[in-house]
């Protein structure tokens, strides 16, 4: 049998061990020609491939749950489930997508599953759902990349030991979420690598759980063997299995760091096909990070398993030495560390993906804002040129950053602007300071950027015209210089605003606006509920002047062509000069 002709996990079940590696053989170039074309996790689904093989082979999915996390890992069981031509056939790469997907396959893909750490707790509330619909069938977590470190699994943990019933975790144990992983949890694991799964120091049976260890877990037949002793059990078990992250592919073992997710790829090189000279933004934020480490011996950089969204490869982190600390896959760890460390008299910079930021909200309330604790949080990832998935759209965070108190957010527009807010929020010791990294606009500042930014909430007028102003938010500003651009263009000489916070309002500013202007204009790249736009709104609701704000819906959206999504928004410059004139007249 060929990979190609597999249509569900039915067509495996009689094949040889030997038939089964054949198959492995397959996948393994079916991910690395999706990945290479399209951009993908690589390492991630090179090093599961037997085990999500021996998976299906000895459990009876969809009758059994399976659930990944984090799903990134999950391309084999896609190809297993149906979804074969979303790997081997180019046309249809872009159909499938990263993660697991109800969508897709709602019989096999039980969950949206695109962040760390809850598959035990889901699986906990399935076993319930199963005990009290008094069904006997077998439920697996599939846990791997450091989702292990991500309070949720503890807590899922806790919880299903005291089910006192059937509950499978399978520990895909690689030694690596995006980078190498941290905490006691993996020294733990390392141990039981080490002793074959013997050592006396057991995380999980201390937990309650039986468990067993696989020391080969790229090995079918062991594999198969493991997970057919633990099938039908009644008991909560861990089955600990060893794999190798990238296996299969040379620049991936050589770099498991670099190919956890790659931007399309050389397969004979390993070198990646984006040529790009646009602004590094990432390298701006390493360069900042580095800089400022080399000149102040007491400042500390947090991580939470993600320094490749700042730049910081392995030689950076080597040379920051104690002051970096990785809290691995744990945001709302990062986010008290951070508040914790600011109080303790260093200063302290934590980058974090928006996404992942929406994990540490509570921590982001309570422990930070209500604490005098001045800090700095760049925010990567945002906006509509994030990253395209619906489980991880970073159209949230403005909304969410401005519903706290104490936090000044500002949005730089360009690189220029940036480093200068960066230099301001580490230098200043007055307030906690979130920066969100621009992503999509890539142009250079044409006007004087300011350096203190202590006069809080105060806008910049690049332009002072009349009748309309528009204001351009972040990397939108320059949707907002081609709106002014095309309303000149129809006789209008409208002014045009750079906010710079976005987390207050120009009370001043936007006043004066009403002696000379009919309509104010807001343009931002993030969810316009909750967002910006709403904030001006409100505050000129007495002043007579018409609002129009441009923003997305909040709405989730999944693998969208960007240009498409701004159409769909009414943000492509047609359509927004379209109802720009229709309210001024």
């Amino acid at each position: 049998m060929k990979l190609k002709d597999i249509k569900s996990p039915r067509d495996i079940k009689n094949l040889t061990v030997d038939e089964l590696k054949s198959i492995a053989s397959e996948m393994r170039r079916a991910v690395l020609g999706r990945c290479a074309a399209v951009s993908g996790h690589v390492s991630p689904n090179l090093g599961d491939i037997e085990a999500v093989i021996a998976l299906h082979y000895v459990f009876d999915a969809p009758v059994d749950s399976i659930v990944f996390d984090v799903s990134h890992q999950d391309f084999a069981h896609k190809m297993l489930t149906g979804r074969v031509d979303g790997f081997i056939d180019p046309t249809c790469y872009r159909k499938i997508g990263e993660y697991t997907d109800p969508a897709e396959s709602p019989d096999y893909d039980i969950f949206y599953a695109g962040h760390t750490s809850p598959a035990i707790s889901l699986c906990v509330g399935l076993a319930k759902a199963r005990q009290l619909r008094g069904d006997r069938h077998d439920i697996v977590a599939f846990v791997g990349d450091g989702a292990l470190s991500g309070g949720q699994a503890f807590e899922g943990l806790n919880a299903g030991a005291a089910l006192h019933d059937g509950l499978i975790i399978v520990i895909n144990d690689n030694q690596m979420a995006i980078a190498e992983n941290h905490g006691g949890i993996y020294d733990n694991l390392r141990q039981l690598r080490e002793t074959n799964g013997t050592s006396d120091n057991n995380i999980f049976k201390a937990f309650g759980y039986d468990y067993t260890y696989v020391r080969d877990g790229n090995d079918i037949a062991s594999l198969i063997e493991a997970f057919r002793k633990v099938k039908g059990t009644r008991r909560p078990v861990v089955v600990h299995i060893n794999t190798q992250k990238g296996l299969g592919y040379v620049p991936a073992e050589r770099d498991r760091e670099a190919f956890h997710w790659s931007v399309p790829f050389d397969i004979a090189s390993g070198l990646p096909l984006d040529n790009s000279d646009a602004p590094d933004y990432d390298t701006i934020l390493r360069d900042f990070i580095m800089d400022k480490a080399a000149a102040d011996s007491r400042l500390l950089v947090i991580s939470s398993a993600t320094p490749d969204s700042f730049g910081l490869g392995p030689d950076e982190r080597r040379l920051l030495a104690d002051r970096y600390i990785d809290v691995a896959i744990a945001e709302q760890t990062a986010v008290s560390v951070m508040a914790g460390a600011a109080r303790g008299g260093v200063k302290v910079i934590y980058p974090v993906v928006a996404t992942f930021l929406q994990r540490a909200y509570d921590q982001l309330l309570e422990d930070w804002a209500m604490d005098n604790s001045p800090a700095l949080m760049p925010v990567t990832a945002t906006g509509v040129r994030g990253i395209p998935d619906m489980t991880h759209l970073g159209f949230w965070d403005m909304p969410m950053i401005t519903s706290i108190p104490d936090i000044v957010y500002l949005a730089p527009a360009n690189a220029e602007e940036l480093k200068a807010m960066l230099d301001w929020g580490i230098a200043q010791d007055k307030y906690k300071v979130a920066v969100r990294v621009p992503t999509y606009s890539y142009e250079h500042a044409d006007y004087d950027v300011d350096t203190d930014y202590s006069d809080l909430n105060r806008f910049k007028m690049l332009r002072r015209g009349s009748r309309v102003a528009v204001i351009g938010v972040g990397d939108f500003l320059v949707k907002g210089r081609q709106l002014v651009s095309a309303l000149a263009g129809a006789g209008i000489d409208a002014s045009f605003i750079n906010p710079r916070f976005v987390s207050g309002v120009d009370g001043e500013m936007l006043a004066s606006l009403k002696d000379d202007h009919n309509v104010v204009v807001t343009i931002e790249d993030g969810s316009l509920e909750g967002g910006f736009g709403q904030r001006v709104a409100s505050a000129l609701g007495d002043t007579g002047l018409k609002i129009l704000n441009f923003g997305l819906a909040k709405k989730y959206v999944d693998r969208y062509d960007v240009g498409r999504l701004e159409s769909d928004n009414s943000l492509d410059i047609d359509t927004m000069l379209a109802r720009v004139l229709a309210i001024c007249r």
